[in-house]
């Protein structure tokens, strides 16, 4: 384990070890035990021989077989430790890992199904191999943290593994930051290491280097001093010391004296141009033009001295202002040294020795390594070669003595969060337990959206709703897209699903709350809505309620129409008072049709007519059904003629309710079909009621009283009228029933006269 500080002792006191428990046997096949739920067979997972042999059950039985890291009620921590792949998806064999994990740990599984935030050292098996190295890693753990006599680990223990290094030098990690080391060198030397290779986070969170970094450190230190000691060789340094400045001054000038010797050349081939080398007189005035002060580029353009053919460049007297401090440099640091202190000119031969003379050097600066050592210096590089890497390499292989030890706090990592939470996600993974039981939530549900006076706890997280929808639409559910936000600019999109109710008042716009599973409450707001039946009872009065809205709508259009008619009327008489009041000629009225409006007139009456006797033939064979039950049977068929279609649809639709779409498109592998059935559905959305015991008043102070008279009196009406039939149909005085022909008269015989 971690070397701890001088302030602890190196050793924790071996706490009295707990007594493994046997474990139970597991010879023959399993017998499992299934239950049904929501028309879906699923297996219990009661005892840890339930888990321990949970590979042996067929996955076709699983519910699901994989799901997201991301967008779950559970712990993310242990999510991302399920995912041993790092894919961003727990799949059944990662579950199946973990389960194996466990059992060579634990004295019996069944440790899981009690779960609970801490982990007991007593059900940790220190007869297995594993289990033994567990239970060191969880005492050391508790011993760092203060709490050596404590029997069991939580998860706020591991939650921060760094307070379990802050007193401790070597971690297992093979990182050492500089304060690892004892000697001040040596400590130095870990910190430009850091600063030139770069670092490593420690246990600890303190930067330091690795093996890998310490190696790539030395290798740039010898490469950079190598290249020092070339550098140091005589035709290369052939001043000394002295050439890094030589070679500086002869840098800044040599294109310059380039320039001049080639002009000088040009001028001694054509005499017409050494006027042109030294630049022409029109030129020379615009320069004298100029404030030669400020224009010290210009005057560096011109030539260095005068031009002439074979001149030599002359190192003091008659030179271009702007470069005499740099050739007086070039002549102190290379002419002096190398031709002699008496030089005063430059011949062209004579320059170019000097450049081959520079030419070693100059090859050499061009070898020059680009490592990030250089700013350490040729001294200190030469220091750290010195010293070596072997003193920083004994501290890492120190360090990493302990890999193998310091390693099983991280299985003490994975067992807290595995003993906590992977029950919970098997009853949401191989059965959907959670989601059928009305006490808890499942962890795909992130929690209730209050809107429409219902409150909605089928919702999920989503991230895109429009893709969402795609296969969501599939599940037969009435799904509402919400965007929740809360004040402090925190944003998510939900799923609610809708199961209890109608949509009449859903619509995109409707705002609402969300309240997530910890309580806090979001402003909801719905933006797409996937349209589902949600209820027998909605499609029962879907046809009147369209038969209504139709009546609206023509009735709407019919007063349009009139509006529209009464505006051309006005507009017309208007014209007309225009017209007699200039003295124009007032419009002549359109003569009336009298046939056509006796052919509508007699339209209208036979219309009436077949209306009516249509009406009286319903009402009388209504009436003339007997016995009484007849006529609720009549009732009952006339409204399955009308709501029965739409009942029917809807029927089919809610059978088919399914709960996979909606998780396969955030990412779920749904494995069995999950039905949202009537029964469950009204469990999952509840609409608003009086709470138990309460009181409640019916005088509204704000009611209609006048509507409220005229619909008692037409139900009144409504009433007599059928009361009335009743009587009439009784006394034989019914008077649109079909009247019996009369009985012809009694025949009388013929008087014969005589007789």
């Amino acid at each position: 384990m971690s070397e701890p500080a001088a302030a602890v002792p190196a050793t924790p006191p071996p706490p009295s070890a707990p007594v493994p428990r046997a474990p139970p046997k597991r010879a023959g096949p399993h017998r499992w035990r299934f239950y049904r739920v929501g028309g879906l067979e699923q297996p219990y997972l009661e005892t840890g021989e339930d888990l321990a042999r949970l590979a042996e059950l067929d996955q076709k039985l699983w519910v699901a077989l994989s799901c997201p890291t991301r967008g779950l009620e559970l712990d993310a921590r242990t999510l991302e430790l399920l995912d041993l792949d790092r894919d961003g998806r727990v799949r059944a064999p990662e579950v199946l890992t973990a389960l194996r994990w466990c059992d060579e740990r634990l004295v019996d599984l069944e440790s899981l199904l009690r779960g609970g935030d801490a982990l007991p050292l007593a059900d940790i098996d220190a007869a297995k191999p594993a289990g033994r190295v567990l239970l060191g890693a969880a005492r050391q753990v508790l011993f760092h943290l203060g709490k050596p006599e404590a029997s069991a680990v939580l998860p706020a223990d591991v939650a921060d593994l760094t307070r379990l290094y802050e007193s401790t030098r070597f971690n297992g990690d093979g990182v050492v930051p500089p304060e690892t080391a004892d000697d001040p060198e040596v400590r130095q030397a870990i910190a430009d290491a850091i600063a030139c290779a770069g670092s490593e986070r420690d246990r600890s969170g303190k930067p330091g280097v690795d093996r890998k970094r310490l190696d790539a450190f030395f290798e740039d230190l010898a490469k950079l001093d190598a290249w020092a000691r070339a550098g140091e060789a005589p035709d290369v340094a052939f001043l000394g010391e002295a050439t890094a400045a030589a070679w500086e001054a002869f840098r800044v000038v040599k294109e310059k004296v380039d320039d001049h010797f080639v002009r000088c050349r040009l001028a001694a081939l054509d005499p017409r141009a050494a006027v042109a080398m030294n630049r022409s007189e029109p030129e020379l005035v615009a320069l004298a033009a100029r404030d030669l002060a400020r224009s010290r580029d210009e005057v560096a353009a011109f030539p260095l001295a005068r031009v002439e053919p074979g001149r030599p460049l002359p190192l003091g007297g008659p030179l271009n202002p702007a470069w005499a401090a740099a050739l007086a440099a070039l002549r102190e640091q290379v002419v002096a040294p190398v031709l002699g202190a008496d030089k005063a000119a430059l011949t062209a031969d004579e320059w170019e020795l000097l450049s081959a003379r520079f030419l070693p050097y100059q090859a050499w600066l061009g070898a020059k390594p680009a490592q990030a050592v250089e700013p350490l210096g040729v001294p200190r590089v030469r220091a750290l070669l010195a010293m070596g890497k072997a003193p920083i390499e004994a501290l890492v292989a120190r360090d990493l003595a302990l890999e193998a030890e310091e390693a099983a706090i991280g299985d003490v990592v994975r067992m807290v969060h595995y003993h906590r939470d992977l029950a919970l996600l098997l009853r949401n993974f191989v059965s959907f337990a959670d989601f059928y039981d009305p006490r808890r939530p499942a962890v795909f549900q992130a929690g209730t959206l209050y809107l429409d006076g219902r409150s909605c706890d089928l919702c999920v997280r989503v991230d895109d709703p429009g893709a969402h929808a795609v296969l969501a639409a599939h599940s037969r559910m009435y799904i509402a897209y919400c965007d929740c936000r809360r004040p402090g600019g925190e944003a998510m999109k939900i799923a609610a699903c809708f199961t209890q109710g109608d949509s009449d008042y859903l619509m995109v716009g409707r705002n609402g709350l969300f309240y997530d599973r910890q309580g806090r409450d979001w402003d909801a707001a719905i933006v797409k809505i996937v349209d589902n039946p949600i209820s027998i009872r909605q499609a029962f009065f879907s046809p009147y309620k369209k038969f209504l809205r139709m009546i609206e709508d023509q009735v709407a259009r019919f007063a349009a129409a009139k509006e529209k008619a009464s505006e051309a009327r006005l507009a017309s008489g208007a014209e007309a008072g225009v017209g007699a009041a200039t003295g124009g000629k007032p419009p002549v009225p359109a003569a009336v049709d009298v046939g056509k409006m006796v052919g509508i007139v007699a339209a209208l009456g036979v219309g009436a007519g077949a209306i009516g006797t249509l009406l009286g033939g319903l009402v009388s064979g209504f009436v003339g059904l007997e016995p009484w039950w007849a006529k609720a049977v009549a009732v009952l068929g006339v409204l399955l003629v009308i709501s029965g279609p739409s009942m029917l649809i809807a029927w089919l639709k809610l059978r088919q309710r399914n709960i996979g779409p909606v998780l396969d498109a955030n990412g779920w592998a749904v494995n069995g079909r999950v039905k949202v059935n009537v029964p469950l559905g009204a469990a999952l959305t509840h609409a608003a009621a009086l709470p138990p015991g309460a009181r409640r008043t019916l005088d509204d102070p704000y009611e209609d009283r006048r509507a409220r008279t005229r619909r008692r009196l037409a139900w009144l009406v409504v009433l007599a009228v059928l009361a009335g039939l009743l009587l009439a149909r009784r006394a034989q005085v019914w008077p649109f029933a079909p009247h019996a022909p009369e009985a012809p008269p009694p025949a009388v015989s013929p008087v014969v006269p005589g007789r």
